[in-house]
């Protein structure tokens, strides 16, 4: 059975009561068959995009301590050492995700621990392949305290098309490796920034699965 996230819950039932609103309407107004029915076919090709963004497959995570896992679906287009200048003010190991409009888009604690720091920065919509997307668009800032890592931040942010991040990391609060952290709507990327030792096993150009597959390690 498909689940689908919370957050999408007021969009999909606005869609789905324009969709078949709207079908009616091309049946009763288009007297030209062909043209109503093409009509209608976009209408349900909107419904279908419309529910597959905010899919949320159940994921089995093997929690560790030992390991990061991926904390969104997509594909891995940075991997570098890299100032990071909000909260560690040092050089740190950089991975970063994009996830395409047709990826899943829940975003997953990558660790188990202790949050840290949360902050909400609002900001610019560059494509979020851009190099200045990190610092400059909208975005979510949290860094959680891990037993094995220490501290681990991750960065949610908007691309062209989102408008909208949502985390539910709180200050002081422990959170589970796997759980949801939240949620990016249309179109994203999440940065991971970790000591510069971790060791990676995903390469430039990887596609990853969020919650389920280990990006680092020990």
């Amino acid at each position: 059975m498909i689940r689908f996230h919370k957050e999408g819950y007021k969009i999909i039932t606005i869609a789905l009561v324009f969709s078949v609103a709207a079908i009616f309407l091309a049946e009763k107004f288009i007297p030209v068959f062909w043209l109503m029915k093409a009509t209608q076919v976009l209408i349900l090709v909107f419904l279908i995009i419309i529910l597959q963004f905010f899919r949320n497959p159940k994921r089995n995570t093997l929690i560790n301590e030992d390991t990061i896992i991926a904390p969104v679906d997509g594909k891995v287009v940075v991997i570098e050492e890299v100032e990071e200048p909000e909260y560690f003010k040092d050089k740190r190991l950089q991975v970063s995700i994009f996830m395409s409009p047709i990826n899943v888009h829940v975003t997953r604690y990558a660790m188990s621990g202790v949050v840290k720091y949360s902050k909400y920065h609002p900001g610019k919509y560059l494509v979020a392949w851009h190099p200045k997307a990190s610092t400059d668009n909208e975005r979510t800032t949290v860094v959680i305290n891990n037993k094995s890592f220490g501290d681990v931040l991750y960065r949610q942010i908007a691309g062209a098309l989102a408008k909208r991040i949502v985390n539910y990391a709180e200050e002081g609060t422990h959170v589970v490796q796997g759980s949801d952290a939240g949620f990016i709507k249309f179109g994203s990327r999440v940065d991971l920034f970790l000591p510069l030792e971790t060791k990676l096993n995903v390469g430039l150009g990887d596609k990853v699965k969020g919650g389920i597959q280990v990006i680092a390690e020990k």
